[in-house]
Parts: C-alpha cells; sequence; structure tokens
C-alpha cells in the first residue's frame, strides 16, 4: 500500500534508536508471528512488537539472530510526528450503539500507547504497523481549526455534541507542542458549539480557561479514561498516559470548575482490571464524577495478536484465562463487530460485570441527572475567519 508522501510529509526527522521492527520479507499471507513472553519491553511503549498490517505484502517478524545479549538494555523507540493534509476534519457514524454521531481527532495514533486501544487497527489504513508505529508514527492535522471553522460554516451545517477524540487522545503529549486541540476549542467556543472530550491525560486542564466558561452555558463535559488504580498496572498497560492518582485529580479540578465529568472505566479486562470496577467508580465519584460508562475489552483484527503478545510479555498466567473468558463473552469468537454486543459481550460473564456496573452506579448516585448539551446556542461563522464577526479567542 502506498504511503502516499504527497499527502502524508514528516515534520520531525525519524529518531530511532536501534532496529525495533524486525523487517523480514516473507510470502504473502503469512501471519504475524507474536514475540516470545521473555523479550524484553521497550521503554515507555505499550506493544511489544510491530507486526505488518493486514494491507501489506511485507511481514515484519522478530527474531534472534544471536548477537543480542542478554543483558543489553532494550532499544528506545522515539516519537516522529507525520503532517496530514486533511481535506475535512469531521467524521460521521451511524453506529446505534454510539451516544454521538460526529467525531474530530485532531491526531492519528496515540503516543500514550495503550496496548488495548481499539483504534490501533486503523494505523494499517496508512501502510503503518498497528504496534510500535501506532504509538510512534502519529499523523498530525494542523489545519484542523481552520477547517472546522469551514464545515461548520456550511449552510447544511447543524449543530450536534463534537466528540473531540473519539478515536485517539486529543491531549496525548504531542498536543502540548502543537496545541491543534485547544485551536478546536477555540473555535467551537467562538461559534458556542457544543463539545464532548475523551481524554486520560492531565493536559486537559491547561483548557479550563475554555471549557470552563463553556460548561457554564451547557456546552461542554468530559470523559476521563480510568483503568486501574494499581499504579504498576498502569506503567505497563497505557505507559505514556497520566497515573491514576492524577486522572483522579483532574476529575477533582474539572468538576471543582463546573464542568461535567463522566468517567470511563474502560476497558474492563476479565482478569486484570475487572476485579476493580466498585472501587474505580467509588473513586471517580468521591472526586466529583457524576455520570460513569464501561466497555469491554475490544480485540479487532491485528488487536488481539497485540494483546495476546503483550500478556504473554507481562501476564504470562494471566493470557490463556483473559482470552478464554473472552471468547465466553462473543461465542466462542475472541471478538465480535456487531452493534449491541461488541462493547457490551454476552453470556453470564458479560452480564455479571454488567450488573454489578450498574449496581455500583445506584449506590453512588452516578448517571441520575441529564448531561446532555446544547445547541440553541450556535453561531455559524464566516467561511473566511478574515470577515468573521466572531471574536478572535486565540493568540498566539
Amino acid at each position: 500500500m502506498s504511503r502516499r508522501p504527497n499527502r502524508y510529509t514528516p515534520i520531525t526527522p525519524p529518531r530511532t534508536e536501534g532496529d525495533t521492527r524486525g523487517r523480514a520479507a516473507l510470502p504473502p499471507n503469512l501471519p504475524a508471528i507474536a514475540a516470545s513472553p521473555d523479550q524484553k519491553a521497550l521503554h515507555g511503549r505499550g506493544a511489544q512488537t510491530n507486526p505488518s498490517g493486514r494491507y501489506e505484502s511485507v511481514f515484519r517478524n522478530p527474531f534472534d539472530d544471536g548477537w543480542t545479549l542478554q543483558d543489553d538494555p532494550a532499544p528506545r523507540l522515539l516519537t516522529q510526528a507525520i503532517r496530514e493534509a486533511a481535506r475535512s476534519v469531521i467524521s460521521y457514524n451511524t453506529s446505534p450503539d454510539l451516544s454521538f454521531d460526529r467525531t474530530l481527532n485532531p491526531y492519528r495514533g496515540c503516543e500514550h500507547g495503550c496496548i488495548y486501544c481499539y483504534a490501533r487497527p486503523a494505523h494499517a489504513y496508512m501502510g503503518l504497523s498497528p504496534g510500535l508505529d501506532f504509538e510512534s508514527q502519529i499523523f498530525i492535522k494542523p489545519e484542523a481549526a481552520n477547517l472546522l471553522r469551514k464545515e461548520l460554516a456550511n449552510p447544511r451545517y447543524t449543530p450536534a455534541t463534537l466528540v473531540l477524540g473519539g478515536n485517539t487522545d486529543a491531549y496525548q503529549p504531542l498536543e502540548r507542542r502543537y496545541a491543534i486541540t485547544r485551536e478546536c476549542l477555540h473555535v467551537l467556543s467562538a461559534c458556542q458549539h457544543p463539545v464532548a472530550l475523551v481524554t486520560k491525560s492531565a493536559l486537559v486542564l491547561r483548557d479550563l480557561d475554555i471549557l470552563g466558561p463553556m460548561a457554564a452555558k451547557g456546552l461542554a463535559k468530559v470523559a476521563i479514561s480510568l483503568t486501574t488504580l494499581d499504579k504498576t498496572l498502569s506503567r505497563k498497560m497505557e505507559p505514556r498516559a497520566a497515573a491514576p492518582h492524577r486522572r483522579l485529580e483532574v476529575i477533582r479540578d474539572l468538576n471543582a470548575a463546573g464542568i461535567p465529568v463522566t468517567v470511563m472505566t474502560a476497558p474492563i479486562i476479565p482478569m486484570l482490571n475487572a476485579h476493580e470496577i466498585e472501587r474505580l467508580l467509588e473513586a471517580a465519584a468521591e472526586a466529583g464524577a457524576r455520570s460513569a460508562g464501561y466497555v469491554l475489552l475490544r480485540v479487532p483484527l491485528e488487536l488481539e495478536v497485540l494483546m495476546q503478545t503483550w500478556l504473554e510479555t507481562h501476564y504470562p498466567d494471566r493470557a490463556r484465562h483473559v482470552f478464554n473468558l473472552l471468547k465466553d463473552m462473543h461465542g466462542g469468537d475472541v471478538y465480535e463487530s456487531a452493534f449491541g454486543v461488541r462493547q457490551k459481550g454476552r453470556g453470564p460473564y458479560a452480564k455479571l460485570i454488567g450488573d454489578r456496573f450498574r449496581l455500583a452506579c445506584a449506590r453512588l448516585g452516578l448517571n441520575k441527572g441529564s448531561t446532555k448539551l446544547r445547541t440553541d446556542l450556535f453561531i455559524r461563522p464566516h467561511p473566511d475567519a478574515s470577515q468573521d464577526p466572531l471574536p478572535k479567542l486565540w493568540d498566539y
């Protein structure tokens, strides 16, 4: 598959120390081989391997050529930002099991490196691996704010809650440098357009000056992903995301600023964090969360191999049990993509998780009030920013 260099231009040079890909030309249709359980984990990265995407004819497989010394440190893999010349930035969906119909993702790929991320397989569309490429080759959309303004200016556009970061985190580390999310928030604020954010980063607090006034008008809410209270598990599973205690602090600060906060205990992984459901909800409610949601672990396409490799590397005693329980919740398969089943599963174990979640929410007073945002305040911008009567809120 072509890399399409006319659309995707690296804007920071590749900075890779050591060979972490193990490229090898193999016959087509040969499945990727998982890394051995005793291989060294890359520092600060979630994936252990860089398997080929499903559209590639060349497959990568890790192997030991006999020259690697046991005491050699694992190689470092640094991040490369790649400019994407996007033509539009709002993506629409008709999924009946989602509460929103439109998203804006300033970034493709995510440096947080969460091993469980369901967005990983999307990197295969770019001719890259859903493994290490997903968390080190990040596509950015510098013109996102301008494109957003133009799309909102379209006379046929009807406002509805826009989710920032519905696929990959809008506040991942590169946001500190490029501030694309902040620029988009400026546009939405000026247009009084409703926005919902999904993140596991403390960087969202940087934008309290925008989100606070918007929330006061019923135009903003934030969902914080809280997967575990175990710092060791969190560091292995989501290596570059905020620590669990920091996310609870973020919930407190957002709540203090008057911003409605939802806690997402997602994903729930059998044998890994499923036992924490009640404790996660209790901690989030105490910090000020008003509502909660959950999603079971999803392992579509290449993510199945990536997740299995990660489990065999970090939790070899639980790997088989995790996948057996996934099969119990998906009719014998590790994953079902059908609406209504893909996020919650089915069967006795899935029902048990759902019952525990609902009972805990009822006990803690979560999900009692509505967090629906307003659309009646929308001010349509002029497509040409120089002629737009809306106030210019950004000064950088």
